[in-house]
C-alpha cells in the first residue's frame, strides 16, 4: 500500500510540475511573440518613413510559425535593404530579443527571395550582402525568423529542466503522445506558396497579406489536389473519388460547387487560374 502511495503522489507531483511547465512556457511564448509583433511594426513604420511614406499602413504582424513572423505592406514599396538592416538591429536591441535571426525580403508576384541576410551572435558567421542598392517599386512581405530553436528555453531555470526532465523520463510512456500530438501542430503550420497567397492545408485556410481566408474541408481537400498537379489536368472522376467516394456519396455537382468557391477566394490573384477543361475535368494555371 505504501508504494502504491508513493507512486500515486509521484503522479500527482508529475502533473503539477507540467502543468506548471506549460503554463510558465506559454506565458514565455506569449511574451516573446508581442514583443517581437510590436518591434517588427516599428520596423515597418521605420522602412516607411526611410521613404518618405507617412500615410501608407503597416498590416498586422502575423506569426506564421514557432519562431517565423510575417511583415507587409498595404502598397508596393521601395527600399533600401540597409534602412530594413539598422530598424531590426535598433527595435530589437530595445525589444530585449535574441539577436541571432535570418531576414527574406519576398516578392508576392512569385515568392521569390529579393533580398536576405543572416545575423548570428558570432559577428563572423553573419551574412550580410551590401545595402545602398534600392529594391525596385513592387510588392513585398518581410519574414522574420529566430534562429533560437526554443526562444522561451533561454527563460527557464537549468533546474526546472532537469526536474522535468526526471519526471519525463519515469513517465514518459504516458505523456509520449500529447508530446507527439503538439509536434505534428507545430509542424503543421508549414505553408505552401501559392501566387501571392500562403496555403495552409493542414489549418484549412489561406493567407493573403496579413488576411486569412478559411477554408471549408472540402475545399481545403480539393485545392490540395490542384495545386499538387498544378498546370495539369485532373479529372473530374478522380477529383470525385478522392473528395467523396470514401464516404459513399458522389455528387457530379457539388464538385462544381466547390471549384465555384474556391474560384472567388483566389481572384485576387490574377496569376491563379482554375480552368474547366469541357468533358475532362480541371487544371490549377499558376502564371510565372
Amino acid at each position: 500500500m505504501m508504494k502504491k502511495n508513493q507512486y500515486h503522489l509521484i503522479i500527482i507531483f508529475a502533473v503539477l510540475l507540467l502543468l506548471s511547465f506549460s503554463c510558465t512556457t506559454q506565458v514565455d511564448t506569449d511574451d516573446v511573440a508581442g514583443r517581437t509583433k510590436v518591434a517588427l511594426r516599428a520596423v515597418g513604420n521605420e522602412v516607411l518613413i526611410s521613404q518618405g511614406d507617412t500615410t501608407s499602413v503597416v498590416m498586422p504582424v502575423v506569426q506564421i510559425s514557432a519562431n517565423t513572423y510575417q511583415l507587409s505592406f498595404e502598397y508596393p514599396l521601395s527600399f533600401d535593404p540597409t534602412d530594413l538592416h539598422n530598424a531590426l538591429a535598433l527595435n530589437i536591441e530595445k525589444a530585449g530579443l535574441p539577436r541571432a535571426y535570418k531576414v527574406e525580403v519576398i516578392q508576392c508576384s512569385d515568392g521569390e527571395v529579393g533580398y536576405s541576410y543572416l545575423l548570428r551572435n558570432e559577428k563572423h558567421h553573419s551574412i550580410i550582402p551590401c545595402g545602398g542598392r534600392l529594391l525596385p517599386q513592387s510588392c513585398y512581405t518581410i519574414h522574420f525568423n529566430f534562429l533560437n530553436s526554443d526562444i522561451a528555453e533561454t527563460q527557464n531555470s537549468p533546474l526546472f529542466y532537469l526536474l522535468v526532465s526526471l519526471v519525463l523520463a519515469f513517465l514518459g510512456f504516458v505523456f509520449y503522445s500529447r508530446f507527439h500530438s503538439s509536434k505534428n501542430a507545430t509542424g503543421g503550420m508549414n505553408a505552401t506558396i501559392l501566387g501571392s497567397f500562403y496555403f495552409y492545408p493542414d489549418q484549412n485556410k489561406l493567407v493573403k497579406a496579413a488576411t486569412e481566408i478559411p477554408l471549408s474541408r472540402k475545399e481545403c481537400e480539393l485545392l490540395e489536389i490542384l495545386v499538387t498537379n498544378v498546370n495539369q489536368i485532373v479529372k473530374r472522376e478522380d477529383l470525385a473519388k478522392q473528395i467523396w467516394e470514401d464516404q459513399g456519396v458522389i455528387v457530379g455537382r457539388s464538385l462544381d460547387t466547390y471549384i465555384s468557391k474556391l474560384r472567388k477566394k483566389l481572384k485576387s490573384d490574377e496569376s491563379l487560374k482554375i480552368v474547366n477543361v469541357h468533358g475532362v475535368g480541371y487544371k490549377l494555371e499558376i502564371e510565372p
